[in-house]
């Protein structure tokens, strides 16, 4: 397999069909979907991915033939989805606040997850080019995952408190700089008042969404490229990530704050892959006063131990959930909601 100009238009045309056809057999008729619409759609779109995996494992051999890229694209996919699900907490927050009714989610969730898509691509595109100007962006990426790590796990044993939606500068900037409608129009992003052109809350949401996923990005996007330094496993991890987390919004709804080590360990997923990328830095220094500008003899952390390692770690933080959670409703107690919101939105809620 070679990835060339024309295997990026295929590639980004049939991710544009798939949010067309979604748009089109499911947002365009205001409905809340049920649970097994939801479940169904879920599947079918981790069946997809895994289907590309597979695709990449079969046709795209790494250096020395094997299937590497295939593995790659896999630990990619499930680091992104599983760093997805704290998005869905914050739009939740953010779909909360401005009240928008469940039919209209659905057109909300999709239209602000094609923003993200389109912002994440640049920020790859950005990202890429950085790495192959300069190897030592991989000590940057990898400090940055260390601090977001720790910072993670910290927050959430302080019990930092949630930042209001409200108060995020993205939101306040958007308020002020359009005229926005006190009311919905429907499922309508635009709308008239006294004969004068207004956005809708509608908008202002989707909007949101969309920037608010952008923030994400700054952990995610060093997070895969601590994985794979092929643009293109990066970019089509983070669609199919993302394709799907429409329907994990409504499949997961209310269960979210069941997920009380969730926090922990995403921490240590983040963490395992920052020392996996200052280790790859190491051993491709280039840097003049760091063993004088050349190579470190440091272990480096194969994709298949990596992918193993964040499979266990999940299953793990999610076992030790549920259990901790039907002990607590057996004591009559209540679950704490995790603070990832307060972590995220720091830089965002700055007056």
């Amino acid at each position: 397999m070679e990835v060339n100009a024309l295997t990026w238009v295929i590639t980004v045309a049939v991710l544009l069909g798939f949010i067309v056809f979604d748009f089109v057999s499911h947002v365009r008729s205001p409905h809340e979907p049920s649970m097994k619409e939801a479940a169904g759609w879920m599947v079918f779109y981790v069946l997809l991915a895994c289907a590309f995996g597979g695709f990449l494992w079969f046709t795209w051999g790494g250096p020395e033939g094997n299937h590497q890229h295939g593995i790659e694209f896999l630990a990619g996919y499930i680091t992104e989805l599983s760093l997805s699900v704290d998005n869905l907490f914050i739009f939740a927050l953010i779909i909360g606040s401005f009240k928008v009714p469940r039919a209209y989610q659905q057109k909300v969730l999709l239209i602000g997850i094609a923003l993200a898509l389109l912002f994440r691509g640049i920020f790859i595109g950005l990202g890429a080019a950085a790495i192959n100007a300069a190897s030592w962006v991989f000590y940057i990426f990898g400090v940055f995952l260390l601090y977001t790590a720790v910072k993670l796990i910290v927050d959430e044993i302080r019990g930092v408190e949630e930042t209001e939606v409200d108060d995020m500068l993205v939101v306040r900037t958007v308020r002020k700089a359009v005229p926005v409608s006190s009311n919905f129009d429907r499922d309508r992003l635009f709308t008239r008042v006294n004969g004068r052109k207004m956005v809708t809350p509608l908008m202002i949401c989707l909007v949101s969404i969309g920037f608010i996923d952008l923030m994400f990005a700054f952990d995610s996007i060093p997070a895969i490229f601590g994985l794979t330094q092929e643009p293109y496993i990066v970019f089509t991890a983070n669609a199919f990530a993302l394709m799907g987390l429409r329907q994990m919004y409504f499949l997961l709804d209310g269960l979210l704050d069941r997920l009380v080590f969730l926090p922990y360990g995403l921490g240590a997923i983040l963490g395992f892959i920052g020392v996996k990328l200052t280790l790859h830095a190491m051993h491709e220094n280039s840097v003049p006063f760091l063993n004088g500008g050349e190579s470190m003899h440091v272990p480096e952390v194969s994709t298949v131990f990596s992918l193993v390692f964040i499979v266990v770690t999940l299953v793990l933080t999610t076992i030790a959930s549920v259990i901790k959670t039907k002990r607590d409703e057996a004591q009559g107690a209540v679950a704490p909601k995790w603070n990832r919101a307060k972590h995220i939105h720091d830089d965002a809620s700055a007056n």
